[in-house]
């Protein structure tokens, strides 16, 4: 018989619960540890660099090596998509992940990622793109448009934030104009479109393949 998996346990094969029991022996020392999670164990979703890390230790930590792109979407139906883009988003280390439109998310398929990354709401992708510009990021959204570039071949701005459209609709003609340009990802099916969340995922890999230092302990493989 299978053993059951803990419901927050995102990986498929391992032990079946994550993350490690009280600690054993003496306390370490340190302003980042938290004694709740020494004295009843640390179960989150964090690597294990993390373990019995305050959240607030661990955002700081985050802080002084966060990439410098961005990841917006749009937020008019509550698309699930949202909180599987902000996970993504933790994965890849944004500096930021702005929400346009509605206030209120679907927070579900972050599993607790978001209190990690930096959100950020936006009434309208204008008002986004002017606290982008403010300071110095471009704003690319994904859409199949005439004159979109090529992800797979476009030179990738370091300073830049993708904005996605919600599942099925795409980018609003609002988000449309307020971009400094659009780019499309290639399909070779026989769908007319890939979902938000993956295209989401494409884009910041794309960055990251580019920018991002490889070579550095900070590049957790699992």
């Amino acid at each position: 018989m299978d053993e059951q998996r803990a419901p927050y346990d995102p990986m498929p094969h391992g032990p079946a619960e994550v993350g490690l029991g009280p600690w054993v022996g003496e306390w370490p020392e340190g302003e980042q540890y938290d004694p709740a999670l020494l004295r009843e164990g640390d179960r989150r979703n964090v690597v294990d660099r993390y373990r019995y890390w305050t959240m607030a230790a661990i955002v700081a930590d985050l802080d002084t090596r966060r990439h410098a792109f961005h990841v917006a979407i749009e937020n008019w139906q509550h698309d699930f998509n949202i909180g599987t883009v902000v996970r993504t988003a933790n994965a890849f280390l944004a500096a930021e992940v702005h929400i346009v439109g509605n206030r209120r998310w679907n927070r579900r398929g972050a599993m607790v990622t978001d209190r990690y990354q930096h959100v950020r709401h936006h009434e309208s992708a204008a008002d986004l793109a002017a606290y982008l510009h403010g300071i110095d990021v471009r704003l690319l959204g994904i859409d199949n448009l005439p004159g979109s570039q090529h992800l797979e071949t476009m030179a990738l701005p370091r300073e830049v934030c993708f904005l996605f459209g919600q599942e099925g609709p795409g980018l609003s003609a609002t988000a449309r104009e307020a971009c400094d340009g659009t780019f499309s990802i290639a399909q070779f099916g026989s769908t007319r479109s890939i979902n938000a969340s993956a295209a989401a995922a494409i884009a910041m890999h794309s960055w990251i393949r580019e920018y991002a230092d490889l070579s550095a302990d900070d590049a957790w493989r699992g």
